[in-house]
């Protein structure tokens, strides 16, 4: 499987808490549910499509436990979107949970899957397996392992018209130097670019 990132960004690289107040509040985030103004078709569209191609999911501890609190409960079998979370694995990247401790609810619940130890050697495994994409969201800390590690064979960015100054971003410090190749960009009518890029080598240098 490849492994593919799809993230809702602002103008500034952040990606925390785009979808309510209390979504993640942590290191005192006041600006929870940024993306929530500005409701875009194209992009519900676009993330819905998206999900066709997912094989299985792979989440941080924090973004596991938001999904597994609102997706379950989405039960309608027209929602492609709620299907797809709710019926294909899910691999949760934790230290804290344990193996009992790491289910879904509802009729789903053996979908969840924990992964600990060696976390860089599990998700290479888990891209061993057979299948589409191995897709993660919001997840911003194990991003940083992903990334760090080169991982990660697909981005899906998201990005809104909006500076926040503050909060989680994608690409933190530290991260690997690589240039990415565009494979499709799109802008929406609300100004949300859509791009979808590819890691494609080291960062070359010159002169102007």
């Amino acid at each position: 499987m490849k492994l593919t990132v799809q993230t809702f960004l602002t103008l500034d690289g952040v990606m925390q808490a785009p979808g309510g107040p209390e979504e993640d509040p942590s290191d005192d985030f006041v600006h929870g549910g940024w993306q929530a103004p500005i409701p875009d078709d194209a992009v519900g569209e676009f993330v819905t499509e998206l999900n066709r191609h997912a094989s299985a999911f792979l989440f941080g501890r924090r973004t596991f436990d938001i999904f597994r609190g609102h997706w379950p409960d989405q039960t309608d079998p027209d929602d492609a979107i709620a299907t797809a979370i709710n019926s294909l694995p899910k691999h949760v990247v934790s230290r804290s949970l344990t193996e009992a401790e790491a289910t879904w609810r509802g009729q789903h619940a053996d979908t969840a899957h924990l992964v600990s130890g060696d976390v860089v050697a599990a998700v290479k495994a888990l891209k061993d397996q057979p299948g589409d994409e191995l897709q993660v969201w919001g997840s911003g800390q194990l991003l940083q392992t992903l990334l760090r590690n080169e991982l990660v064979d697909r981005f899906r960015l998201m990005t809104y018209p909006l500076l926040l100054g503050s909060g989680r971003r994608l690409f933190g410090d530290g991260v690997l130097p690589v240039t990415m190749r565009p494979i499709d960009v799109a802008v929406t009518d609300h100004g949300v670019v859509i791009g979808t890029y590819e890691p494609a080598g080291p960062v070359r240098h010159g002169e102007m």
